[in-house]
């Protein structure tokens, strides 16, 4: 909704731009930039290009994370891992389970554990009505040092 709320505010302010008087003067003036002899680009197509590009930018929004990352704790040393890719995307598919370990990784080193161990992972795509989406999930249990198994990590892959 945050995103859309600008696109809307715009849309109503042109339409109520282009339903004034007679009398008014257009919002964007009549004139041309004049590229080469026989090239020119008026200046209502420039502002056009750059709010489909606006509209663009805020719906594909390049600079955000391709996953969304949800974590549950289980209990003391184990947590749920719940991964979703953006539905607009360039790239990242295959993130997942370095996600994933990189956030397992993180709770090792924060909590004060020797290490972890992957006791469940899969990914899929969820359908639903708007396009399909990537999902992972992965449950991660904690470790100290003597527990640590690292062959077990790739026991199931």
């Amino acid at each position: 909704m945050k995103k859309a709320l600008p696109l809307i505010v715009a849309a109503t302010v042109l339409a109520g731009c282009s339903s004034a008087g007679s009398g008014a003067k257009p919002l964007i003036p009549d004139k041309a930039i004049q590229l080469t002899a026989k090239t020119s680009l008026s200046l209502s197509n420039i502002a056009t290009g750059l709010a489909i590009a606006g509209a663009i930018y805020m719906v594909y929004d390049p600079l955000a994370p391709n996953w969304e990352i949800e974590e549950s704790k289980l209990n003391q040393d184990t947590y749920r891992f719940a991964l979703k890719m953006k539905r607009y995307h360039t790239g990242g598919a295959g993130e997942s389970i370095q996600i994933l370990k990189r956030r397992a990784s993180t709770l090792q080193y924060e909590q004060g554990f020797g290490d972890y161990q992957i006791l469940e992972y899969n990914e899929g795509i969820d359908s639903e009505t708007i396009g399909a989406r990537r999902v992972a999930h992965g449950v991660v249990k904690l470790v100290q040092r003597q527990e640590a198994d690292s062959f077990r990590l790739n026991e199931r892959y």
